[in-house]
């Protein structure tokens, strides 16, 4: 048994990515071709891991994580804010959108950074130790049974074609069981506050942040819908080709700005486990180098496929290009699945590019305290779209889009 547990130890210590929460975590080791180690380039201050638990919040945690470093970055301070505070007012905007839509409406958990900031704007934000969203005897958040009555009660005023005071009562009194009543007043370290006061005193302006994408379906430089479920607002997303939006994240960190995060995590090359995520090259073995042509060349597919999905050493990947990117927005491939925050940059041994990338399935579920570190590649093709704040874009790429 100590034996194993030492074995476990050394292989997690091989692949552990560095990051920022962890100080001096950058792991050497003097084999060149056993594990990932990774050196820093950038590594940019954030607050802790959280748990979404069983929701489909991922949006909320993400971009309040990416507000959270925005005022660590603007030197207010380190803040807890609540998650559900926001997810609460979102859940009653979108029975109103339903409603509108003739029972159309999209009601899932789901949804993407402008939602955060619509809310925000809309109705401010609260400290979570004020809001915490768990108003019974749990522990954990977990909306599967109150989504299932919010789809519930959806369809009477759309059946009556009425939003009646009473259907309205009894929205916010299931809101109000699941998650708290919203705080008309708070003392928050010894001062008192309203939710707007409390918004104010942090400096956050909505009208600072951009959302950027990168798809051909509508054209570059200008502002169009990104056609995915979670954008049943139909906000409109900056549009930039490829190379670009890469430059925008890669400036953004590198300028102190970190990067809200919307993209797909439902790849085999996407492991929350071991802390990385690629996208493996098993068909074009003309592209790999040195020691992996020799190595990876006299292997089948098969067998360069196992290999990859161990994550025991950087494996050559796609040279992902806006074309291979479409493709697999077109075929399903891509999909709007997950949020989350870039905090960084680092480089593995053979200098490929990872982004340091905080994650919201809390500490325990990877041995890396809740983080990952994806491959440059992996973002270029599963990238949804970004959110910024607007100084953080390069200006020439600014003055393309008009801001």
């Amino acid at each position: 048994m100590k034996k194993q547990l030492l074995l476990t130890l050394a292989l997690a210590l091989f692949i552990m990515p560095s990051f920022a929460q962890k100080k001096n975590a950058t792991v050497s080791s003097s084999k060149s071709n056993d594990g990932y180690r990774f050196t820093p380039v950038v590594e940019l201050k954030a607050t802790s891991v959280k748990n979404q638990s069983n929701t489909g919040t991922c949006w909320c945690f993400a971009t309040t994580s990416f507000i959270e470093s925005e005022l660590l970055r603007m030197g207010k301070g380190e803040y807890d804010l609540s998650e559900m505070y926001i997810v609460r007012y979102n859940y009653v905007d979108r029975l109103k959108d339903n409603f509108a839509q003739q029972g159309k409406g999209n009601l899932g958990q789901g949804s993407v950074g402008h939602d955060w900031i619509t809310e925000f704007t809309k109705n401010g934000i609260v400290p979570d130790e004020i809001y915490t969203g768990l108003n019974y005897s749990i522990t954990n958040h977990n909306h599967s049974e109150l989504n299932s009555f919010v789809n519930a009660i959806a369809a009477v005023p759309v059946k009556r074609n009425k939003e009646s005071d009473q259907y309205i009562t009894i929205v916010d009194a299931i809101l109000d069981t699941y998650l708290g009543k919203v705080p008309q007043t708070f003392t928050y370290k010894g001062v008192g506050y309203t939710p707007k006061s409390f918004t104010s005193s942090l400096g956050i302006n909505p009208d600072d942040y951009a959302e950027i994408t990168s798809f051909t379906f509508f054209p570059f430089y200008t502002q169009g819908v990104v056609p995915i479920p979670d954008n049943w607002r139909k906000m409109n997303y900056y549009n930039v080709p490829l190379d670009e939006l890469i430059a925008i994240m890669n400036n953004a960190l590198n300028t102190g700005f970190t990067v809200a995060w919307d993209g797909d995590v439902s790849e085999k090359g996407f492991s929350h486990s071991k802390g990385v995520a690629i996208i493996p090259e098993f068909e074009n073995t003309d592209q790999y180098s040195g020691s992996d042509k020799v190595r990876l060349g006299k292997m089948t597919r098969e067998e360069r496929t196992s290999e990859a999905y161990k994550f025991t050493r950087p494996f050559p990947e796609v040279k992902v290009t806006q074309a291979f990117r479409e493709t697999g927005f077109d075929n399903k491939t891509t999909t709007d699945d997950h949020l989350m925050h870039l905090t960084g940059i680092v480089k593995d041994q053979n200098g490929t590019i990872y982004y340091i990338t905080k994650n919201s399935w809390g500490t325990d579920r990877n041995p890396f305290g809740g983080y990952l570190n994806m491959s440059e590649n992996y973002v270029r093709a599963k990238t949804i779209a970004i959110m910024v704040h607007k100084n953080a874009i390069p200006a020439e790429i600014k003055t393309k889009l008009g801001m």
